[in-house]
């Protein structure tokens, strides 16, 4: 009799133990400091005037755990304005700007806001983005590719699905054609945050059951097919693509669940919690890609995100943490710049602690045979054009390193070289 109540108690334990959902990629105890002072930094960029309110930051910080409800209801209001804008504008693409990833972004923050006083906002955006994402579509079947690329196709898909709306079985089949065909990448080079995004994305597609069971079965090859090569892609750091890639990547784990991938989400969370330590979380869409991670959550929360009783403790303080300040030092450093198959190789004597973006500045006033040119974005500003030359322009450090940071973020040490390498998609 003790033996069979022994196996009764083992057997309700087992059972427990499969009914409970896994929780992957845990932060550890002790980290508590570094998760707030990094959901203050990112508030803190809500504060900046000098730039358009970012939609991506706001769905970083609706899904935080922690908020200060008067600031995000304030950066909401700013937010708004353009959101109201593209749903009242007609629809249509200009030539060589889609938007795609953008509408994506305010139809999330529209979802997220809880602003349910006017309908007919949301419901506008709604039709953009199946505009938009039709567009997409009809470019992948003429051309091979989508009118912006596949990360801001799955982004979407994914805004469309979150808002709880079905998205056309052609559109979803041509996202997964691209990943069993290794698009997602350029250069030969895998693209863990693409990877990433089209996973998550699907995820979200496979909760309908509106879809014929054999593309729900591509979807499933699919999905296992990005989390091969997300795996694959962590490095012995832990970084899962790269430092700015993984928390893209640990939200899709997260949302996908298994107890086998443990262990590698553990090595993310720990390189991501020492990359904050650092400092190297700057980027405002960085940090707001990672703020769902901080808090066990992913993008397909956004579909149901608390709308009362919300916990807000923050509040910016007077002063800003040493992390956040990002001061020129008083030596200077000396960068050795070079523009590939421009014969361009220069020394550019720039202060300690300079971005990419002050070296190139400095080398165009000081050379009359360099020049750029940039294009604002929400990941900050994008090289577009080098001496004239505009295409897809490769940062690199010396001899072959890509760069994971944008020319606003990275600084690099002195005597380093930086590479601009014209490149192809």
């Amino acid at each position: 009799m003790v033996i069979m109540a022994v196996n009764w108690q083992v057997l309700v334990i087992l059972v427990q133990a499969l009914i409970v959902p896994v929780r992957l990629c845990d932060i550890p105890e002790g980290n508590t400091h570094l998760v707030k002072s990094l959901n203050l930094k990112l508030l803190r960029t809500t504060l900046d005037t000098s730039n358009d309110a970012n939609p991506s930051v706001y769905v970083g910080l609706r899904l935080s755990g922690d908020h200060n409800v008067e600031k995000e209801k304030e950066y909401f209001r700013k937010l708004k304005t353009s959101i109201e804008a593209i749903s009242a504008s007609r629809l249509g693409i200009k030539e060589g700007e889609p938007k795609t990833g953008l509408l994506a972004l305010q139809l999330m923050a529209q979802k997220v806001s809880c602003d349910d006083k006017n309908p007919s906002v949301r419901n506008r955006l709604i039709t953009h983005m199946k505009y938009h994402l039709h567009k997409e579509k009809e470019n992948i079947a003429l051309n091979g590719k989508p009118l912006s690329n596949y990360y801001q196709y799955s982004l979407g898909i994914l805004a469309m699905c979150v808002n709880d709306k079905f998205v056309d079985r052609h559109v979803v089949n041509k996202l997964i054609l691209a990943e069993e065909q290794n698009k997602f990448g350029h250069g030969g080079t895998v693209s863990i945050d693409t990877e990433a995004m089209a996973g998550i994305a699907l995820l979200c597609v496979k909760r309908f059951n509106n879809y014929p069971r054999e593309l729900v079965l591509h979807m499933k090859k699919s999905v296992k097919s990005i989390k091969d090569k997300i795996m694959a892609s962590q490095n012995t750091e832990g970084e899962l693509g790269n430092l700015y890639s993984t928390p893209l990547a640990v939200q899709f784990l997260s949302a996908l669940g298994g107890r086998k991938d443990k262990d590698t989400c553990s090595k993310a969370i720990t390189v991501l919690m020492d990359g904050i330590k650092e400092g190297k979380f700057s980027n405002p869409m960085m940090m707001s890609q990672l703020m769902p991670v901080l808090f066990h959550k992913s993008y397909l929360d956004v579909a149901n995100v608390e709308c009362e009783n919300i916990n807000s403790p923050l509040l910016i303080p007077s002063s800003p943490t040493v992390h956040d300040l990002v001061v020129v030092g008083e030596e200077f450093y000396q960068i050795r710049l070079v523009v590939e198959g421009q014969n361009f190789n220069k020394l550019i004597e720039v202060p300690s602690r300079s971005s990419v973006l002050d070296i190139l500045k400095t080398a165009q006033k000081q050379n009359s045979e360099f020049s750029f040119e940039i294009k604002d974005t929400l990941y900050g500003p994008y090289l577009t054009t080098v001496n004239k030359v505009a295409g897809y322009w490769q940062l690199l450090k010396g001899p072959n390193i890509s760069l994971a940071q944008g020319i606003a973020d990275y600084r690099p040490d002195d005597r380093e070289t930086i590479i601009l390498r014209l490149g192809s998609f």
